[in-house]
């Protein structure tokens, strides 16, 4: 038995990610699920949520936990486990983190729970071992090519715009203040243009984070989602009607979202993993304009995606004071430069969405079961 300490849902990339390693790894091995919430609004469909029903312990005593492989992941850059209260001889945590600079203490607390630890990227990994962490794997995340694929629509619902995608929760670390200036200059210039937004947010700590940022005004007056975005948008030169602002929905509804664009944009200073909207848009054969640093670098390249480079790092720092990270600093006007090929040079910019599409293939939810279960079963 193998037990899989995972948070589940359909909207947020901890809870997708929670979601297909259960599936996945249930139909090679033998698992339980623990997870805090799990029902059918969380995990989004009622056939899926009566499959993972079922990997549930049937008693709320798991007499066999502690001789048995756990799975546990890691709530953040501390490196607490999410159920603290589970033990097991044979811990495995998983973590994505945006730290750079990672306190002695979580190390420590990372050597006292997990045998072994597994990071979404290759940078995650990299950071762990420059402080001194000994036993750490990476294990990438996947894309689902069952929704997530290259699919030519016979007439597009914006068929006469040149439409431009950006994905990710609004906070300064996913960039969108330079795709708000990026867009602006956009904007001025094509008449076609459009920003399709997915930046919905529910946690007002990160939504918080924009206001270090130097490139846009940050001061929203109101509590309402897309009444603050627009005003954000006004505030910055940025007309709301050439916007469409999507809001929260499960991920799977994100793909014929993806085919009626014609481009993402994607300059985010810093990804503990391998950033999943990012990969399900390539997946879809769509080009990107993609920054090329921490978890963006496992899964672009100059042969997939238009690339932005991070000439200069910003110093982050926590609430209370101290730097936790340098963050790689994505060249705004590079960002610029990049969405202007996309738009003059669409056949060639068209080859590297293929490409995209091609190399996505490699990561699937299956590779990434197989990774924790060698892992697991040392």
């Amino acid at each position: 038995m193998i037990y899989l300490a995972l948070p589940i849902g359909s909207n947020f990339g901890w809870g997708v990610c929670g979601k297909y390693i259960a599936r996945e790894m249930a139909r090679r091995a033998e698992v339980k699920l623990i997870t805090s919430q799990l029902d059918v609004q969380v995990v989004g469909d009622e056939f899926e949520y009566a499959r993972l029903r079922q990997l549930l312990p049937v008693t709320p005593e798991l007499t066999d936990l502690a001789t048995s492989p756990l799975l546990q992941c890691i709530g953040g850059s501390n490196m607490a486990p999410m159920r603290a209260d589970l033990r097991s001889q044979h811990t495995v945590g998983y973590t994505f983190f945006e730290d750079s600079r990672l306190r002695p203490e979580a190390i420590e607390t990372a050597r006292r729970e997990y045998q072994r630890v597994a990071t979404g990227s290759s940078w995650c990994t990299k950071v762990l071992k420059e402080h001194g962490l000994e036993n750490v794997s990476t294990v990438i995340q996947g894309v689902d090519r069952a929704i997530f694929f290259p699919h030519e629509l016979e007439s597009r619902l914006f068929g006469d715009q040149f439409l431009i995608f950006s994905g990710g929760k609004f906070e300064f670390r996913k960039g969108q203040d330079l795709v708000i200036r990026a867009f602006k200059v956009m904007a001025d210039r094509h008449p076609d243009v459009t920003l399709v937004t997915a930046w919905y947010n529910q946690w007002g700590f990160s939504w918080e984070t924009m206001k270090v940022s130097r490139h846009i005004r940050f001061a929203p007056q109101s509590n309402n989602y897309f009444q603050a975005i627009n005003q954000i948008l006004h505030d910055n030169g940025v007309e709301p009607v050439r916007c469409i602002h999507v809001g929260p929905h499960a991920n799977l509804t994100f793909a014929n979202i993806y085919r009626n664009t014609d481009v993402g944009v994607f300059p985010n200073r810093c990804e503990g993993g391998t950033n999943l909207v990012l990969m399900e848009y390539m997946a879809c054969g769509k080009p990107v304009v993609a920054s090329d640093n921490t978890g963006h670098a496992d899964v672009v390249t100059r042969e997939n995606a238009l690339m932005v480079e991070s000439p200069k790092t910003t110093e982050v720092r926590a609430p209370d004071g101290h730097v936790v990270a340098d963050w790689p600093e994505p060249d705004l006007e590079q960002v610029i430069e990049q969405l202007e090929t996309a738009y003059r040079e669409r056949d060639r910019v068209k080859q590297l969405g293929e490409r995209g599409a091609q190399d996505m293939k490699g990561f699937t939810w299956g590779k990434t079961a197989e990774g924790f279960l060698k892992l697991l079963q040392r």
